[in-house]
């Protein structure tokens, strides 16, 4: 019987992920087919652009320059051993343009910017606004999510770009006014070894699609959160988890297709 209760468990948690699956891709599909309301009413997407966007702005620049300070310190201790301190720009652009600022700016917009979008979409379904919407025959799709989705897609990439500008600019201080590093080698270094279609344009691609992940986890798990406190709770930190997550799986896959031929 033992076996029979265990093997039941983990059918039903089997079914049970692959109705969300399923579920969460009819909700992306519906977003994406509404998104219209949203362009025509572009207030609603630039107010959750302020939102998620230029609400997430302090910790971004703060953690995008101090990133930079550590790659400039960590960069200069490594490549004085070969020699090669003048290189300390092209390593520290390649490394934020490349990996670390779309990864690290979409964690942490994940736990900012999505944690918010999931509790509200929560508490919006708790206490029956969703409901109340849809009996006055107003799409939530199109009212609520689609606004909330174009508006973290779009201010991921200009977030990621602040990040790596402000990590370069961290770097800089390091290397150059503390350090002493060149500081003509460090930017002709830099601008001849960054290139903008095979580095700057792969990493705003990479945030692009971040961007769209951690959104659409944030507004389907608040969308899909039980009417409860509880439920709330539990639906903002699977989204902070599955955000996590699915933007280190990406990262590997995006890097694997995109520095293949390097």
């Amino acid at each position: 019987m033992a076996i029979v209760s265990s093997l039941r468990g983990i059918g039903s948690r089997v079914v049970n992920g692959v109705w969300r699956i399923g579920y969460a891709t009819r909700f992306f599909l519906m977003t994406l087919l509404y998104s219209g309301a949203s362009f025509r009413r572009f207030h609603l997407t630039v107010k959750e652009m302020f939102s998620s966007g230029v609400m997430s702005l302090i910790i971004i620049l703060v953690a995008g320059m101090f990133v930079g300070m550590v790659l400039g310190l960590q960069g200069y201790e490594t490549l004085k051993r070969y020699g090669s301190e003048s290189a300390l720009g092209t390593l520290v652009a390649l490394s934020l343009v490349r990996e670390l600022g779309p990864v690290l700016a979409a964690l942490l917009f994940a736990s900012r910017a999505g944690s918010a979008m999931t509790a509200e979409i929560g508490l919006m379904k708790a206490t029956e606004q969703i409901s109340a919407m849809e009996m006055m025959a107003v799409n939530p799709i199109a009212r609520v999510i689609a606004p909330r989705f174009w508006g973290g897609v779009i201010s991921l990439p200009l977030l990621t770009a602040m990040f790596s500008s402000l990590g370069v600019f961290g770097g800089y201080v390091v290397g150059v006014v503390l350090i002493g590093v060149d500081e003509g080698s460090f930017w002709s270094q830099m601008q001849a070894a960054v290139d903008f279609q095979h580095d700057v344009l792969n990493g705003v691609i990479k945030s692009f699609v971040f961007g769209v992940a951690v959104t659409v986890i944030a507004l389907f798990e608040g969308y899909d959160a039980p009417p409860t406190a509880e439920g709330v709770s539990g639906a903002t930190t699977r989204t902070v988890v599955q955000s996590s997550l699915a933007i280190l799986i990406l990262d590997f896959i995006l890097t694997a297709f995109m520095f293949r031929g390097d």
